[in-house]
């Protein structure tokens, strides 16, 4: 945790677009983008224009995009990016095997962009409009996602991590194309050395000669907001195949492990493991209030089925689930006693917790994660259903096998991986 951030947390792409964007329009030399899916339509389109204008006055533009969530880019908006001079990259494309190959499932699932090393974004919240969803079309009000904008410190672990993953990803092209010396030339850039040190130092010194460690000036007003603070403490913490293997789930497990009043959590895919399933039920079983809002909708059959097993035996031991009701649900945020919070990109299952490349903001101020905690506590009250053991046992039979099969194939797939959850 190190102090000084500026914390703004944004709902959905109504708000995080137009910061996002505000952001690139007034970038003077770099923007860098990390999403899983781009979707170039609706409100998303505001997005690529951004970062189309951008690279046309000189700035230099970096859009990572990951090969399942975004299998393609329109061939109209290849060619835009090709003349503005956007350089775009696809992490780990499937080739012709595709999700066949077990190393392919490795995704890159993190949402991150920094601009000019000043003000940077992390959360959940993809590059497609609110009311579009790939699994279920068009939805009828907006789905539920949150994304964090932030100055500070922590910025600068965003730009380490992003340039070190562009680099990387431009050496595995190299090798899959059998230019060994220009692979070996993108690893050494990951360290990183060569251009971007150069540019480093031209960002570090144009973030020295502002006025305020805030985010002001080009990039709007700090105006006081509902869900925003000065001075925060914070940390960057990642998920990847690697180093950071483990460093969000010991995360929550440790916040989880220190509760005393509640714990708050709201997760598009919640199928925890056993470590977070006994952080979560020991929790309950010594009085702290643990509350779930989790996705509602039918999108993909392991991840809606194989979660019922988990939700009836935490209802069992005294959680309450809620299920989002209004429309899709995305988020992964939590709030723990009002003093600890995380906003980023990682889900509460497998795929997150094991083979995705993740991205979480974690605070411990408690005017934020009071504030995140409120608005929170509202969405659990008027936006969710409960469910309870008894809707759980009355649902048909034949949907209780499909949620023991989908159940055993989830664990029997992880388990030919190698993996333990």
């Amino acid at each position: 945790m190190r102090r000084g951030h500026q914390l703004l947390l944004l709902q959905g792409g109504v708000e995080f677009f137009p910061a996002l964007i505000e952001a690139m329009d007034a970038a003077r030399m770099v923007v860098h983008l990390e999403t899983y899916i781009f979707e170039f339509a609706g409100s998303a389109l505001g997005v690529a224009e951004a970062l189309e204008r951008a690279a046309r006055r000189g700035v230099v533009v970096r859009l990572l995009i990951d090969g399942v969530g975004t299998p393609m880019v329109p061939q109209e908006w290849q060619r835009r990016f090709a003349e503005a001079g956007v350089v775009m990259r696809i992490y780990a494309p499937l080739g012709r095997l595709g999700l066949l190959v077990p190393r392919n499932w490795r995704r890159l699932h993190r949402k991150l962009c920094v601009v000019d090393g000043v003000v940077g974004f992390c959360g959940g919240i993809n590059i497609i409009d609110d009311q579009d969803d790939v699994a279920l079309g068009r939805l009828t009000a907006p789905r539920l996602d949150f994304a964090l904008r932030v100055a500070g410190p922590l910025v600068e672990d965003m730009v380490d991590t992003m340039e070190q993953l562009w680099w990387r990803t431009l050496a595995a092209r190299r090798v899959r194309q059998r230019e060994f010396k220009a692979a070996w030339d993108a690893l050494r850039a990951s360290r990183p050395v060569g251009d971007f040190s150069r540019l480093l130092q031209k960002i570090e010194a144009l973030a020295e000669a502002q006025e305020d460690a805030r985010v002001e000036g080009p990039y709007g007003e700090s105006a006081p907001s509902p869900l925003g603070v000065d001075g925060a403490r914070a940390t960057l913490l990642l998920r990847d195949n690697v180093t950071h293997r483990h460093d969000i789930e010991r995360a929550y497990l440790k916040a989880i492990g220190e509760a005393r009043q509640e714990v708050v959590i709201a997760n598009a895919y919640f199928i925890p493991g056993r470590k977070l399933r006994r952080a979560l039920t020991m929790a309950a079983a010594r009085g702290v209030r643990v509350r779930l809002l989790l996705q509602g909708r039918y999108e993909h059959f392991l991840q809606y089925r194989a979660a019922r097993p988990v939700y009836q035996r935490l209802v069992d031991a005294g959680i309450e689930i809620h299920e989002y009701a209004p429309s899709a649900l995305h988020a992964k945020v939590a709030v723990v006693d009002r003093r600890w919070s995380t906003v980023g990109s990682t889900n509460l299952d497998p795929l997150s917790m094991l083979l995705a490349r993740e991205a979480n903001v974690m605070t411990n101020d408690r005017r934020f994660s009071g504030l995140l905690h409120s608005y929170l506590d509202g969405l659990v009250q008027h936006t969710g259903q409960l469910l309870d053991t008894g809707a759980l046992n009355r649902r048909p039979w034949v949907q209780r096998q499909l949620d023991r099969v989908a159940f055993a194939v989830m664990r029997i797939t992880l388990f030919v991986t190698g993996h333990r959850y």
